[in-house]
């Protein structure tokens, strides 16, 4: 008879984290009419636990700000937004910028948050830098945001972007795998390494070719920090406008010429495939 941890099954019934399951345990708020004392990792069947008794606490409010900032919002239903990030908005409140983010934006935007690890706040599943446009999807529950976050770690999401690159790119494909880490020289910066660093691959096409520039679409197999930027920079060939990685370009362009621009993920109630294209900029149609 199959058995495995109150805090697994938990996590499972409820689509919360097991962190959060195991809050619930040590606050007493998992009670088991047999008497026994709980603790996370106690093995149950699952009529085991069908007799407990589970009692969620209510989501709680959170410090952040909501903030009237316009979104363009490409779908919406109760347990996913999808949305295209304008070039400026940083995803993620942080120390350097406590407000005027998406996240200010999606509390102020939609009031059906149900809550992430039991905080009334949108679930981020991915990001995209301060300065790249493009489609970003959030979670409003658990449940949804534990579905994603499973695709993006198993990589099954869809992701493309285009970019604008200096230079004529050589041959009509490729692949770019170098791992990444923080530059030791530059925190602000990440790097290409020999050894140690992230894993990290991006697959690219190109599809036009002009005089000095070349239009490129860009697949991630692997999604790190800066990846697109510091791969194609390492390639040769660095993003017109990207203010940090393409130093001759950077007082040409008012902004970096990268968009994600098609997004594709399982929906985490229908488990149909859902796939969006945002609308291109100016650039990418020279």
């Amino acid at each position: 008879m199959l058995t495995q941890r109150l805090d697994k099954w938990i996590g499972q019934k409820y689509g919360i984290s097991r962190a959060l399951a195991a809050s619930l345990i040590d606050k007493g708020l998992v009670v088991w009419p047999a008497g026994k004392k709980l603790k996370n990792s106690l093995p149950l069947t699952e009529a085991e636990f069908a007799q407990c008794q589970v009692t969620l606490p209510p989501v709680q409010k959170t410090a952040i700000r909501a903030q009237d900032i316009p979104l363009n919002i490409i779908y919406e239903d109760e347990d996913v937004i999808v949305i295209h990030k304008p070039v400026g908005l940083v995803v993620h409140p942080a120390c350097g910028n406590p407000e005027n983010t998406l996240v200010n934006a999606l509390l102020f935007h939609c009031q059906d948050w149900s809550g992430i690890n039991g905080q009334e706040r949108p679930g981020i599943v991915h990001r995209l830098d301060k300065d790249t446009e493009g489609l970003l999807v959030a979670a409003k529950h658990d449940a949804a945001h534990k579905f994603l976050s499973k695709q993006f770690e198993r990589h099954s999401i869809t992701r493309k972007y285009l970019a604008l690159v200096s230079g004529n790119v050589v041959g009509d494909s490729g692949v770019i795998s170098g791992n990444l880490r923080r530059s030791r020289q530059d925190r602000q910066k990440v790097a290409v390494v020999s050894s140690g660093g992230k894993k990290a691959v991006t697959h690219y096409k190109v599809l036009k070719r002009f005089n000095s520039m070349t239009l490129i679409e860009a697949e991630l197999e692997t999604g790190r920090t800066h990846q697109i930027r510091v791969h194609l920079a390492y390639l040769g060939h660095p993003l017109i406008g990207d203010k940090v990685y393409n130093a001759d370009y950077q007082k040409k362009n008012t902004h970096q010429c990268l968009i994600a621009y098609k997004l594709g993920f399982i929906h985490p109630r229908t488990k149909k495939y859902l796939e969006f294209d945002a609308e291109l900029p100016a650039w990418t149609k020279k």
